[in-house]
């Protein structure tokens, strides 16, 4: 990839950042699409955020940037204004810079992880959802469900003040789902969930512990994660060893990257793939 002083150029900021992959993913695509933008990581703490985000404001062929765990929430008092879903949804994973380095936050976490759904031949309408996770990512997702039409949608956190958080918001927002908040995986919840998603990083690393007990799942039920790194996390592999419908978190990523493109001004050439644009 050729990278110059023309080259427009985004960021991702997370803490850590070991784990990125959708970078190389995004410029795989900008390349093969012909555009002159490059993404990178950077690796940025709490404690330096807002460090970072003023530089932005100042670095005139940076055109957005991304924002990955643990900043999804922290960013937004950092932020100029915000588009409507993302000021419903409570946090942001991009940004885009304006010429006068005002900076617009969105979040198409959960835009991206229904599409991805959508293109695997899932239709959340009328459907009962086990949800793990009230962070930035799971909030976004949360409401994306609610707004598509989910029947029930079920939040375990182990902050139960945040999962009760979350529920409220989305039932607020959309009164036709049934929302409720857990700091308890019940197996009844397990069973009679249709799609369970985690938006937890619980499963990227060796060590972490199963989210419920596995051995319940059963072939009818999608089973999702949003994380990339691993691929397979335990929960998509015991899915998968099931017989469930899996859907991995690269899906949520690539169906990310036409939302992405628009926010940030990216004109790109027109593809239709499966009867969706990507």
């Amino acid at each position: 990839m050729k990278i110059t002083g023309t080259t427009r150029i985004r960021f991702i900021l997370g803490d850590p950042v070991q784990q990125i992959i959708a970078s190389h993913n995004s410029n795989l695509r900008y390349e093969a699409d012909g555009l002159d933008v490059a993404v990178c990581p950077l690796h940025v703490r709490a404690e330096d955020l807002e460090t970072v985000v003023q530089s932005i404001r100042c670095m005139h062929n940076v055109i957005g940037f991304g924002i990955t765990i643990p900043h999804k929430i922290a960013i937004l008092p950092l932020l100029d204004s915000l588009t409507e879903r993302a000021a419903l949804i409570g946090s942001v994973n991009t940004i885009a810079r304006r010429p006068d380095g005002s900076l617009l936050g969105d979040n198409v976490d959960g835009q991206g992880y229904l599409d991805g759904l959508t293109r695997d031949g899932v239709d959340v309408r009328g459907l009962r959802v086990l949800q793990f996770g009230a962070g930035g990512a799971g909030r976004a997702v949360a409401f994306s469900l609610a707004s598509a039409g989910a029947a029930e949608l079920v939040i375990r956190n182990r902050n139960m003040e945040r999962a009760i958080a979350l529920a409220q918001d989305v039932a607020r927002a959309y009164p036709a789902c049934m929302v409720r908040a857990s700091d308890l995986v019940a197996e009844d919840d397990v069973r009679q969930a249709e799609i369970i998603v985690n938006t937890t990083s619980q499963g990227m690393h060796a060590e972490d512990a199963c989210l419920f007990d596995y051995s319940v799942l059963a072939a009818h039920q999608v089973v999702s994660d949003i994380i990339m790194v691993p691929e397979l996390t335990p929960l998509l592999k015991a899915g998968k060893d099931a017989g469930c419908l899996v859907a991995y978190g690269k899906r949520m990523t690539e169906a990310q990257y036409p939302l992405v493109c628009a926010l940030l001004g990216i004109d790109r050439p027109h593809q239709v793939h499966g009867g969706a644009e990507v």
